[in-house]
């Protein structure tokens, strides 16, 4: 039953537009999955629109370990999760010259049951001088950025009684300020999402009887209320961030070998959720206390990647990484229309910036496309790693960073 799933493992990294308060980090800086605001948009870059000889060029390249997990970067330091025998590591590189800054180590006997790799899955999360990382085996730690000291750790599926789902645990922790929120996915204990307190790590809150999914939590707000929104195993669930309240949910998800990967895009009081699976898309209308469903179709059935929203228009990755026919799409939300659709050659993950849409495919090759909705525009194309680069890359001060089983590699992209 499983065949299906020998893909992704890729899930785990996935994510929205939401509001965030990182004042304390450059703005041109990655401190978290998708960039400053969770929505793969960054902001303040300015790129060539043809690289030299073909190929971007390269600044340098590091041996990693195992893991689907890509990094976090803030100002000099390029943030890691990833494992190396017994022991998942937190590894800090100089974002000059990809030395290693430090290495903090946290042992873990994490199995993988359907793919092989046993690496971290979560993209960890920067915020005021601290990183927050989410193992597989449900590990929650919080580390000094700077000199990568432990700070405080939790075991949330001892915890709250979670289970890893189909590939470990793999949502990418969210940070607020006072709080760091989870998608725990501990359902039999009323654990389904959990706040923890920054500085202690003890638990704030717990809340919703949902098992976890690899999506990780976004902060939005709607009508001058400001909600949580999760995707977990079966259902998008709005919660009050100070208290765990719930506001609202609706279904999204089948049971079954599915998985709910992508975040939702957020655009006013509209969401956007994805998947695959037979799933499709839904366009949401939210409200301080409700959620209404506008339409649900396969417009954009995308396995893990999270869709850009960029002048009234959605783009997104269509179809799975482990068979079918994959596209590239542009369609209006609003109306359902598609205004255009380009097949290619592997699955991918996407990053907008300074106009044009970066489209990292699996197979190691990045296209740079116009971002418009009047028709695809390849502006370039380079082969840049071989094996597999399912994790999210990241994108920093003109530099592109991405990583395969093993090596981690940046780019620049910079005019």
């Amino acid at each position: 039953m499983f065949n299906r799933f020998r893909l992704t493992a890729c899930l785990f990294v996935v994510m929205a537009q939401v509001s965030f308060d990182f004042e304390k980090l450059d703005a041109r800086d990655w401190p978290q999955i998708l960039g400053p605001n969770r929505n793969g948009i960054a902001a303040d870059e300015q790129l060539v629109d043809k690289w030299a000889a073909g190929k971007p060029r390269q600044v340098w390249d590091a041996r990693i370990g195992s893991g689907f997990a890509g990094v976090a970067v803030s100002s000099d330091l390029v943030v890691l999760f990833h494992r190396e025998k017994g022991n998942d590591k937190l590894t800090a590189f100089k974002a000059e010259t990809g030395e290693s800054a430090w290495n903090t180590a946290y042992p873990t006997t994490f199995q993988a049951q359907i793919v092989e790799d046993n690496g971290p899955r979560a993209v960890p999360t920067i915020y005021d001088g601290a990183i927050y990382a989410y193992s597989a085996q449900g590990g929650l730690y919080r580390a000094d950025l700077k000199s990568g000291k432990k700070l405080w750790e939790r075991n949330t599926h001892e915890d709250f009684g979670a289970n890893g789902g189909y590939f470990g645990a793999g949502s990418s922790p969210l940070v607020d300020g006072k709080r760091v929120f989870v998608n725990v996915g501990g359902d039999k204990k009323k654990a389904g999402v959990v706040a923890f307190d920054v500085n202690s790590g003890k638990t704030v809150w717990s809340a919703v009887n949902d098992q976890a999914s690899y999506s990780a939590p976004v902060l939005a707000t709607i009508d001058g209320t400001q909600h949580l929104l999760c995707i977990t195993r079966l259902n998008l669930v709005s919660l009050d961030p100070a208290t765990g309240e719930e506001r609202f949910r609706t279904p999204f998800g089948q049971r079954g070998p599915t998985v709910n990967g992508a975040i939702p895009v957020i655009n006013g009081n509209h969401a956007l959720l994805t998947a695959s699976y037979g799933i499709g898309a839904q366009w949401l209308e939210l409200s301080a206390k409700s959620v209404d469903v506008v339409w649900s179709n396969e417009i954009l059935s995308s396995q893990y990647t999270t869709p850009i929203f960029d002048g009234g228009v959605v783009y997104g990755i269509d179809g799975r990484q482990d068979g079918g026919p994959i596209s590239l799409k542009c369609f209006d939300p609003g109306t359902q229309k598609e205004l255009w659709s380009k097949s290619i050659s592997g699955y991918a993950t996407l990053i907008a910036a300074d106009g044009k849409l970066l489209v990292m495919q699996t197979d190691g090759v990045l296209k740079m496309v116009r971002l418009s909705k009047a028709g695809y525009e390849e502006l370039a194309s380079a082969s840049l790693l071989a094996g597999t680069t399912r994790a999210l890359p990241a994108l920093a001060n003109g530099r592109f960073y991405v990583r395969n089983e093993k090596t981690l590699a940046c780019f620049d992209l910079s005019k």
